[in-house]
């Protein structure tokens, strides 16, 4: 799975940018954005911007959890005290199987239901039983909810204490090197 992170700030400009892998289930930490993908993220990522101002006031929860999806690109947010967003753009890879599956659920007999179930079970035996327990297999899921829930927690902390510095300014961009090691090792420690 590949992971676009972004810190926007109170006046929707970008604090923050850092695009990363998934570091589980033996995966090597690089993310597998396509050139194209890479431009797209921003746009993704601030256009669901509205969508967090919204749920942001209707909840009183800092985490707003998943808040919107363009294709097959997800969108998590967290939102400081000081109105500052953090957006999460995880986008899980690409599977033959679970476009087969979906196509099949959608006829209305049987049999072809039964069978997609049947091939979609044994793709999860067939792919093994670390890819089925990942958080990467369902974007939604309460293991990836909570997974990115803890990285949203200890990326907000390392975040607090780099604004807590008398240099920096509201809506300055965060250029610190030790921040980005951090929200780095946060990365590999739980996505």
């Amino acid at each position: 799975m590949s992971y676009y992170f972004a810190i926007v700030g109170t006046q929707d400009n970008p604090l923050f940018e850092y695009e990363f892998g998934t570091s589980k289930q033996g995966g090597d930490g690089q993310s597998r954005f396509g050139e194209q993908a890479r431009h797209m993220n921003q746009f993704i990522a601030h256009s669901s911007l509205d969508i967090v101002e919204e749920v942001q006031w209707g909840t009183g929860q800092m985490y707003l959890k998943h808040v919107d999806k363009f294709f097959n690109s997800h969108i998590s947010a967290y939102v400081t005290a000081g109105n500052v967003k953090f957006l999460l753009l995880h986008q899980p890879p690409q599977s033959t199987n679970t476009t087969s599956s979906s196509s099949s659920h959608n006829t209305n007999t049987t049999s072809s239901s039964n069978s997609s179930t049947a091939l979609s079970a044994a793709a999860m035996i067939g792919a093994g039983r670390s890819s089925s327990t990942s958080i990467a297999a369902n974007p939604t899921s309460p293991q990836t909810e909570e997974a990115v829930r803890s990285f949203m927690a200890e990326v907000y902390e390392s975040w607090v204490k780099t604004i807590m510095s008398p240099f920096y300014r509201v809506n300055m961009e965060v250029r610190s090197p030790v921040f980005r090691q951090r929200v780095a090792a946060a990365g590999r420690k739980y996505l």
